[in-house]
């Protein structure tokens, strides 16, 4: 049994003062049999604590069904971490941000109309009791009470950015106390005195979120917290990346000028990130500031281990300013984890998506177009059909499109609406007696940050003719690929240009080393991987243009790659390379 306290003149584990050096790493962005490879060389860097958010999505995936299994099994990272002599701090949702899709809550929460998430909303906060019923005596048994690594536990994330709920807070504290956690728990906001003030409960420790030069800060939360230590919870020593934008690096001198007055200020920190990762398949989230930005799928956030978990110049520069400020400590050696170009793959099987909906898809009828989580479906693609009687240049108008909807009339496409797009009317024309509508609906990850929470995916709105007249009688399919075996493949050697699914196998020799998938000649889309759901692509959007495959996603012989793609390839080849371009 051992005590971890927060006292006014600083942390201390068995009356021992400590600093808390901690780094961020999400078990769930990286696969579990590298988990101890990254935080062997987190401890190597000289910090001494983990820290790690719980995503409430991938552990309830259906309401009632909750796996903690493979990358989900939160405790085996905890008792790696604790192998290692690591503490471990945790973030055990409902809502942790993190650019991870939802901001961590569940897909399914959004098919209750009348639901508001992160408040005292009677119906999300029996959801959420529900969960933490399963959660927290799991994480609970991990505590340094009881031997194991865990020091202290989140309380919400950064909800001074969202609201001002205190009861909503302290219901949460109460409930995880009422399940058993025992060891300090800790707000994390800002760092101005609205987030404070908003996010915050008086009789919790509180921590600082920056990433910046840091004496307003700290200064701020000094004022704020003036009888306790000072924490950065987040020193955000990157960014992370939107569809469109360039990617970001952030300047070495100006991270290790930050960080080391940090230091000087006496402030212990949580480095995020440590190791981003991967926000692998459906998971990638997206932000909302005044127009819909979806996020990349790597999570790379120019982080101290790169996406392939190699170190990089920062790591270098942390751990300098670690040996500075604390001392001196036997530092490993890591060697660089080699990348392998396997070289061109040509794709040489495709199938139209709209050939094989009775083997991805389950099907509904509605009267009016609903959103995805209305049929229950939490991520994919959603393919809504109606008949359209004989008209002549007519305005077809897409209300709430989420995300990008393809319209194909008797089969033909139409053109596609985005949900950003300012118009979102196409000019058609119903050429027969009886017509064929359809709209396929292409799918980015949920908002997870701010207000625009509750986004829900598909057809959020009316479909319209000439403004005024709502389409109704649908046939809806819901797809949500998993297993792909059974799909009906064809030879192809055209390029393609609807909708489809395209294979291609490559044979690997007895080195399997991880390795890069370009895909310059596709355009957007989904990757699987021997099956595994990798990632989202949007080549022409950019700037991810290449996907991180860890070699434990291949194995010797015939592997099998496969891509969803919505819009069209150039060429059917893509190509292996050892490089990462993001």
């Amino acid at each position: 049994m051992s005590v971890f306290e927060i006292r006014s003149d600083g942390f201390f584990f068995d009356n021992k003062k400590i600093p808390v050096l901690s780094g961020a790493v999400h078990y769930f962005r990286t696969l579990p049999d590298y988990w101890e490879d990254r935080l062997k060389k987190l401890k190597a860097c000289g910090l001494n604590t983990v820290e790690t958010y719980i995503p409430w999505n991938l552990h309830e995936k259906r309401e009632g069904e909750f796996d903690f299994s493979g990358i989900a099994d939160v405790e085996r990272f905890i008792d790696i971490a604790a192998s290692l002599g690591l503490f471990v701090i945790l973030r055990p949702s409902p809502y942790i941000c993190s650019e991870w899709e939802f901001g961590g809550l569940p897909a399914w929460l959004l098919a209750d109309k009348n639901i508001n998430v992160r408040c005292s909303c009677p119906q999300y906060l029996e959801k959420v009791r529900n969960y933490y019923r399963v959660l927290i005596p799991r994480l609970a048994k991990h505590q340094c009470i009881y031997g194991g690594p865990v020091i202290m536990m989140q309380i919400e994330n950064e909800y001074g950015s969202y609201g001002n709920d205190k009861k909503y807070l302290r219901y949460l504290k109460d409930l995880m106390t009422d399940l058993g956690v025992k060891v300090p728990f800790f707000t994390s906001d800002g760092g101005t005195d609205t987030h404070l003030n908003g996010g915050t409960l008086p009789d919790v420790f509180k921590v600082a979120n920056f990433g910046g030069w840091p004496d307003e800060d700290i200064n701020c939360l000094k004022a704020f917290q003036p009888d306790f230590p000072l924490m950065c919870g987040e020193f955000w020593n990157g960014w992370f990346d939107h569809f469109g934008e360039e990617h970001h690096v952030r300047d070495l001198q100006d991270y290790e000028k930050c960080l080391d007055r940090l230091f000087e200020l006496g402030a212990s920190v949580n480095i995020y990130m440590f190791h981003g990762g991967t926000s692998f398949g459906w998971m990638a989230g997206a932000n909302h500031g005044g127009k819909y930005e979806p996020d990349v799928s790597s999570y790379d956030y120019d982080a101290l281990l790169d996406e392939a978990g190699n170190i990089t110049e920062k790591y270098r520069i942390t751990q300098r300013l670690i040996k500075k400020h604390f001392g001196d400590f036997q530092s490993e050696e890591f060697p660089y984890t080699p990348a392998r170009a396997y070289g061109d793959v040509l794709f040489t099987s495709a199938v139209s998506l709209f050939e094989c909906l009775d083997k991805t898809s389950v099907r509904h009828h509605s009267s009016s177009a609903l959103p995805m989580e209305m049929y229950g479906q939490n991520y994919g693609y959603i393919l809504y059909k109606t008949k359209v009687p004989f008209y002549e240049n007519v305005a077809l108008t897409i209300q709430a499109p989420h995300d990008r909807a393809h319209i194909f009339i008797n089969g033909k496409k139409q053109g596609v609406i985005y949900r950003n797009d300012a118009d979102k009317t196409v000019n058609v024309s119903f050429p027969e007696k009886e017509n064929t509508l359809e709209i396929l609906v292409d799918t980015f990850g949920r908002v997870n940050f701010g207000h625009p929470l509750l986004d829900r995916k598909g057809l959020d709105g009316p479909v319209l003719l000439n403004s005024f007249q709502e389409l109704f009688d649908w046939d809806v399919y819901c797809i949500e690929p998993d297993d792909l075996s059974s799909l009906p493949f064809e030879d192809v050697k055209d390029n393609i240009s609807f909708p489809s699914f395209l294979r291609a196998y490559i044979d690997i020799d007895s080195i399997i080393e991880d390795t890069y998938l370009k895909l310059d000649n596709f355009s957007r889309g989904q990757i699987w991987v021997n099956g595994f759901n990798l990632a989202r692509y949007w080549v022409t959007a950019g700037p991810q243009k290449s996907f991180y495959i860890p070699s434990k996603l291949l194995h010797e012989g015939k592997n099998e790659i496969v891509l969803l793609e919505t819009d069209y390839s150039k060429e059917l080849t893509a190509s292996f390379t050892d490089t990462p371009e993001l």
